[in-house]
């Protein structure tokens, strides 16, 4: 096959110059942080155009999770694991920043003791765990938001890989990862807050978090970090690495057999995926005020799937673009019909998988080919 026809078929090979998707997706995350920055900052309260600065922490959490779907569609879209348990990676990267946020507490929490976080006083804790020492400082908590995820991700993807366990077995031992790390994070005997979790923050570097510059910040963090994160696994996908991956997805022992260590190229692209869902959750957790045991609920992880397939599996910015909807929608239909929003939600899966194989997106490319 000729190359310039190979590059013209398979976007794999089209240079980023030519990703008018992906570069709008990036264009616009430039604007809107910008957009809501001033919006919120500079715009008096009065004015239609300020922007409440609760919004600006919705659309932050919407940006975070945005993100960790972005880790799902670089497993699952271009590797073909689907891990419905991916938001263990997420609840463990939220763990280290709260841990972290817990201890610039300090002595003014309700007991007022400066070393121990309120609900160790209340269990009656005589010392700080070792597993906590560190985490009063930024860096070191910055570390174990990559280092924690990353190295779960690791041991479970070496002894998953190594076995050849693929397909729905796979799926299925991620459930169980995610579902044991829940049972576990329950029980007070952690030292993770058990059933309540971690909440209470104060600020982080020395930052009120009840202040609105840090909201926005925090905002725009979010809102780099998704561009960061969408341009690394963007560079990834297009280069060799990320062709081998798309082979192995879609021949996996063809691909063995060629002279691939398959097993070797799946554990680097996990453990990838593992540290961007721990930077997800580090975001997520100083803008909502809390992390529990919840967000390693089996059903969340299953849901980051909902997203990608309804935004459209192995395009990256389709993954961004379903994240962004399916929350938002979640938002309004907890509000309005609280009671409708599970069957709306497997109802929109279902619909997706039937009759939208490529997601939103593949609808709109479409539309922008024909015209």
């Amino acid at each position: 096959m000729n190359i310039d026809n190979r590059t013209h078929r398979n976007p794999l090979f089209v240079p980023f110059a030519q990703d008018r998707w992906g570069n709008s997706l990036l264009l616009l995350l430039l604007v809107a942080s910008v957009a809501v920055a001033v919006c919120n900052l500079v715009v008096p309260e009065g004015s239609p155009l300020h922007v409440p600065t609760y919004v600006v922490t919705l659309v932050g959490k919407y940006l975070a999770f945005a993100l960790l779907a972005l880790s799902v569609d670089l497993i699952w879209g271009y590797a073909g694991i689907l891990s419905l348990g991916h938001g263990a990676f997420f609840a463990l990267g939220g763990y280290a920043m709260g841990m972290y946020l817990m201890r610039q507490i300090g002595d003014r929490g309700v007991y007022g003791n400066p070393e121990l976080p309120d609900f160790m006083v209340f269990l009656n804790w005589q010392e700080l765990p070792w597993y906590w020492y560190g985490f009063d400082q930024f860096w070191f908590a910055a570390l174990m938001v990559l280092l924690a995820p990353g190295l779960l991700a690791y041991v479970f993807g070496w002894l998953a890989f190594r076995s050849r366990v693929t397909g729905v077995y796979l799926s299925i031992i991620t459930q169980a990862l995610t579902y044991a790390l829940l049972l576990a994070f329950f029980r007070n005997e952690m030292g993770f807050g058990g059933n309540n979790g971690l909440t209470d923050f104060k600020d982080i570097l020395g930052f009120s978090l009840q202040d609105d510059g840090t909201r926005v910040t925090l905002f725009v963090l979010s809102a780099f970090a998704l561009a960061l994160g969408y341009i690394i696994c963007r560079w990834v996908t297009r280069s060799k690495f990320g062709r081998v991956l798309v082979a192995v997805r879609d021949a996996e022992n063809r691909t063995r057999f060629v002279g691939y260590r398959v097993e070797s190229y799946k554990l680097a692209v996990f453990v990838l995926s593992a540290c961007i869902a721990g930077i997800a959750g580090a975001l997520y957790v100083p803008q909502v005020g809390i992390i529990n045991p919840g967000e390693f609920s089996p059903l969340n992880s299953i849901e980051l799937v909902i997203w990608v397939a309804v935004g459209g599996r192995g395009t990256l910015y389709g993954a961004v673009v379903g994240a962004l909807l399916v929350n938002y929608l979640k938002t309004w239909f907890t509000g309005a019909f609280p009671e409708v929003w599970l069957f709306f939600l497997g109802a929109l899966f279902v619909l997706a998988t039937m009759f939208l194989p490529k997601g939103i997106v593949g609808i709109l490319q479409r539309k922008w080919s024909k015209n």
